[in-house]
């Protein structure tokens, strides 16, 4: 499904994320973007084919960074629909500590078809459950983002602090720092590709204060320095994880973060809520990345992100859907417009435009994941683009193409491409017979819930 050469001729709009104008289209071979043309002109070198892109609106791929693929098993599950993010975890984990290799597998496909559908084509996603019997579960997640065309970062998650230590995950579901670590290692020299067009990439990722030693937090800084590869956390969701860092180590959540050897631009933090003025200074100056949960932070009522603060202190701010069981959807799109809308709350709505909120799930997002050949669209990037028709009859009446796609949500993608081949073509994922997946991934949730 992928010619050598390609025109995407003559958007209805086009968002480059950047400066870039290219209402003539853009040119790709080998899965790198060539040429940007302007308003009439062809490409200056002859094309093998040509997508007619009058109907439809360009972007460049978007790039979820936080995620817990598993969680897509669990969602709508009546007895937390309606509880804050302590009492939902503890509520949760006895239940997903019954994730087996077969159900983790399906759960991650769904999650990755979802986002590919919503104009997806980069994803993170934070594992770290590791019950036993699923001590492969990266290697699992790897051969599922393979299977659908996409890429991946997927951090090597871990818990290490259970309900005996006065962490808050059962005792079963933690895990030794030895096992952790010498995963950690294997993980990164079997899978991580390094440079542009890599498609899977491996990050580490400790749950949170509240889930993990401040030992395996050094130990993981250490060995993703030696190996250069990323580190992500979440941190500051609410005010539990604060009180909880305050009377266990006597340090608020920075505090802490900077006493274990994080608070670097190699870092990332999901959520990034409940910061100071003086916490958001030292996340710019360090360079961390934060990364807005929009649907999450509403769903469990933790909080608003104060994206425009961080940034202006040189903190990058990305987008994540967040786990299917808080969001409880994986949609790039609509993530985009929930952080459009609440960031106005914040901010006012002269400040958050749907541009801004599309950058943040484009170029600010791939920065959080420490790449710049994806996130724009430019000559030398990757050709990996999300295409959306506005002919349904939400979009009816609507004038400005690039914000209809927000305004007027958006929620699926007609066309996607990732490195230069359709992955959507009209709406439907290549080669995914989708009703096979949905009853088998709703027949292991509901074996998963019944224990």
């Amino acid at each position: 499904m992928t010619a050598s050469r390609i025109w995407i001729k003559n958007p209805l709009a086009l968002y480059t994320a950047n400066d870039h104008k290219a209402p003539g289209g853009l040119v790709i071979d080998q899965g790198v973007i060539i040429e940007m043309l302007g308003a009439g002109q062809s490409p200056s070198f002859a094309v093998d084919s040509t997508f007619d892109a009058r109907e439809h609106v360009v972007l460049p791929g978007l790039i979820n960074t936080h995620h817990h693929f598993y969680q897509t098993l669990t969602r709508a599950w009546g007895p937390v629909v309606n509880q804050p993010l302590f009492p939902w975890l503890k509520t949760l984990y006895p239940v997903w500590a019954r994730l087996t290799p077969d159900r983790l597998a399906l759960a991650s496909k769904v999650a990755l078809a979802e986002l590919l559908l919503s104009g997806c084509t980069t994803a993170a996603d934070h594992h770290y459950l590791f019950p036993d019997g699923l001590e492969n579960a990266i290697d699992i997640q790897t051969d599922v983002v393979r299977e659908l065309g996409m890429r991946a970062m997927l951090t090597r998650g871990s818990m290490s602090l259970g309900e005996a230590d006065g962490g808050l995950p059962p005792q079963h579901t933690v895990q030794t720092a030895e096992a952790i670590l010498e995963d950690s290692e294997r993980l990164i020299c079997l899978y991580h590709e390094r440079g542009a067009g890599a498609q899977i990439q491996i990050g580490l990722a400790p749950c949170s204060p509240f889930s993990v030693t401040p030992e395996i937090m050094r130990a993981s800084a250490a060995l993703a320095e030696h190996h250069d590869v990323r580190l992500h956390t979440h941190l500051a969701e609410t005010l539990d994880e604060e009180e909880f860092c305050l009377q266990r180590f006597g340090l608020r959540t920075v505090d802490y973060l900077d006493s274990v050897g994080w608070l670097s631009d190699r870092t990332w933090l999901a959520h990034g809520i409940h910061f100071n003025e003086e916490e958001i200074t030292r996340l710019g100056a360090a360079g961390t990345g934060i990364c807005h949960c929009p649907c999450s932070n509403m769903r469990l009522a933790s909080g608003i992100c104060a994206t425009l603060a961080l940034e202006a202190a040189g903190a990058p701010i990305g987008l994540g859907v967040d786990g299917s069981a808080s969001n409880d959807a994986s949609n790039m799109i609509l993530e985009a417009r929930q952080a459009l809308y609440i960031q106005r709350l914040r901010y006012g709505a002269e400040e958050i435009t749907p541009e801004r909120a599309l950058g943040w799930a484009t170029r600010g997002s791939a920065r959080l994941l420490g790449r710049d050949d994806v996130g724009e669209l430019a000559v030398g990037k990757q050709a990996d683009l999300a295409l959306f028709k506005l002919d349904e009859l939400r979009f009816s009446g609507s004038h400005d193409p690039i914000s209809a796609l927000l305004l007027c949500g958006a929620d699926r993608a007609d066309r996607v491409m990732v490195s230069g081949k359709w992955r959507v073509i009209e709406g439907q994922i290549d080669g995914l017979d989708v009703a096979e997946l949905i009853a088998n991934h709703s027949q292991a949730a509901r074996e998963l819930i019944a224990g």
